[in-house]
């Protein structure tokens, strides 16, 4: 009996390790493909006009928030869903009456902690509070240094560039919302300016690789054909 329950703990554990090391597989682009850490430049030094000027700005975003803006940054903090489109596309995106699309996209996402973490963790670059701090951060915080790129902003842009192949007839709003994404993540102060401009870089990069990637396209089809179907659009389009 002891024999048997020790090899079914061994079993048991072992299955549990396959399935968090095939979690963290990637999707649709591998790290060693998108190369964050070598395509991206350096952070700005801590002690560089330039992140002082950051962290100035930060201040005065921080100064000058609104309840709203306050409120929305709270919102998209803890949403990196493909759904923090809903402002673009209306009330019935969700993914409870898009299930394919809701897939699909979380699918997309998952591939940019993966993609981000070589150049977070090669960079190193402390997070604006608590490099200053006299900075009032409204949103999670960490300890990590992990500043550089912005985790959010990519997923931000990435879903963007995904839904921008899905509704290309949307595309400036969908982009304007990505941008909203992103600036909320100075609203929250918990990035600095050229975090964002970082993750843009990146999500670019990994979503034209994705773009030739037959899982990709393969997945996409059916994904872009619920979305459009919804929005009363042609799906030959």
């Amino acid at each position: 009996m002891h024999r048997f329950f020790v090899c079914a703990l061994a079993i048991g554990l072992s299955l549990t390790i396959a399935a968090q090391a095939e979690a963290k597989d990637a999707a649709f682009v591998t790290p060693e493909a998108s190369k964050a850490f070598l395509i991206l430049p350096a952070p700005p030094a801590d002690d560089s006009d330039v992140t002082k000027s950051e962290l100035a700005e930060l201040h005065r975003i921080a100064a000058t928030r609104t309840p709203a803006e306050t409120a929305q940054a709270k919102e998209d903090d803890v949403n990196e869903t493909i759904f923090l489109f809903k402002t673009v596309f209306g009330d019935g995106f969700t993914p409870e009456k898009l299930p394919v699309t809701a897939a699909f996209g979380k699918r997309v996402k998952g591939d940019e902690g993966i993609n981000t973490a070589p150049a977070k963790d090669g960079f190193h670059r402390i997070r604006p509070y608590n490099l200053d701090k006299t900075l009032t951060p409204i949103c999670k915080t960490t300890t990590k240094d992990n500043s550089y790129p912005s985790g959010h902003t990519t997923s931000g842009y990435l879903l963007a560039l995904t839904l921008i192949d899905m509704v290309p007839e949307q595309r400036e709003a969908i982009l304007a919302r990505a941008d909203n994404y992103g600036h909320d993540r100075l609203v929250c102060g918990v990035h600095y300016p050229s975090d964002l401009v970082a993750s843009r870089l990146v999500a670019y990069t990994m979503h034209a690789l994705m773009s030739v990637n037959p899982d990709y396209i393969r997945e996409l089809a059916p994904a872009r054909a619920e979305l459009r179907q919804s929005l009363g659009l042609s799906v030959a389009n």
